[in-house]
């Protein structure tokens, strides 16, 4: 029998959640995602040294106050890296735009023309590259822009379904409901213990397929940071399922039927649900206390690991200065 991984790839495209460019090659996913924490620890590794210094040399010979050239040379590497893993992959490379930026629509829309600006002016076209952006009320109004000047998005940090329904109704290309952020609320909260039919965060995302099967909505449904590979068999048959290294190589090492548990063939058609405007979703948000704290805590989270990357650059830029 092959391994569940191979399992998975006969009914889910398979996502590699990582900027480690050994394991893309290794492991050989569909598509791409990173965020501000992977590229952190992939700019941290030693074997990459090439890529910053690169980032580097370009950015010393930019004009500009000192903040603004260390956020270009931030940018850069994203798009560096984010070139090397489409040079990899056959499908698509996420690439995020920073999390400090996800309660401003417009400064949103900036930031994403330029990623895409970037790839192009490296041979990268559009339709290889989805815009990553957190799933504020703010972050789903630019994708809705976005998505109409042909840039697809794909809206993270996604926890309810009032988001899911307003990333819908925006046009948005793909949606990345996260399980294991749901289930580590749940845990603290006191709850389980869970299986993969039980887990929250699993439940969250199936709840979330059945409504846009259902509805007819063609957004893709990527399901997103999974803490053990019973999450991940209990979504088989998602659209696409986004997983780190770790466990794409369980999956490849585990024997046994893998079932399928998601199909579009096997929803109940429903009535479209009420269309969601800014007062109807903020409100939404407010009641859902997991919903809210996680979205915060994850800005916060990638906030954070983007400070640290720009940080780094400082520093690096000194050192070659000094040199």
């Amino acid at each position: 029998m092959s391994s569940k991984l191979d399992q998975l790839r006969a009914m889910t495209v398979v996502v590699a959640d990582t900027g480690d460019l050994d394991a893309v090659r290794r492991l050989k996913p569909q598509d791409c995602t990173t965020n501000p924490t992977l590229l952190l620890k992939a700019v941290e590794t030693p074997a990459y040294g090439h890529i910053i210094d690169e980032a580097l040399a370009w950015g010393r010979s930019q004009g500009g106050s000192r903040e603004g050239v260390i956020e270009a040379i931030c940018d850069r590497l994203a798009v560096a890296f984010g070139a090397e893993l489409a040079g990899i992959v056959p499908g698509r490379v996420s690439t995020e735009v920073d999390a400090d930026l996800s309660f401003d629509t417009e400064a949103t829309l900036a930031k994403a023309r330029a990623i895409i600006r970037a790839y192009e002016a490296r041979g990268i076209g559009r339709e290889r590259i989805l815009i990553k952006i957190a799933a504020t009320w703010e972050g789903i109004r630019a994708a809705e822009v976005l998505q109409k000047e042909g840039i697809d998005c794909n809206l993270t940090l996604l926890f309810s379904q009032v988001q899911a329904q307003a990333c819908a109704e925006a046009g948005v290309f793909l949606i990345s409901p996260f399980v294991g952020r749901i289930l580590d609320w749940h845990v603290k909260a006191g709850g389980g213990p869970y299986t993969g039919e039980t887990d929250p965060g699993v439940l969250s995302v199936r709840k979330i397929y059945a409504s846009y099967k259902a509805q007819g909505i063609k957004t893709v449904v990527m399901g997103a940071s999974f803490r053990n590979i019973g999450e991940i068999e209990a979504l088989a048959g998602c659209d696409r399922l986004t997983i780190s290294p770790a466990l794409l190589d369980e999956l490849a090492g585990a024997q046994g039927e893998l079932p399928r548990k998601l199909s579009a063939d096997h929803v109940e058609k429903t009535a479209p649900l009420p269309r969601t405007d800014e007062k109807s979703f903020r409100f939404a948000m407010n009641e859902d206390a997991m919903a809210s704290e996680k979205l915060s805590e994850g800005i916060r989270s990638f906030v954070k690991d983007l400070r640290s990357l720009r940080s780094l650059v400082a520093r690096r830029l000194e050192e070659k200065e000094a040199a």
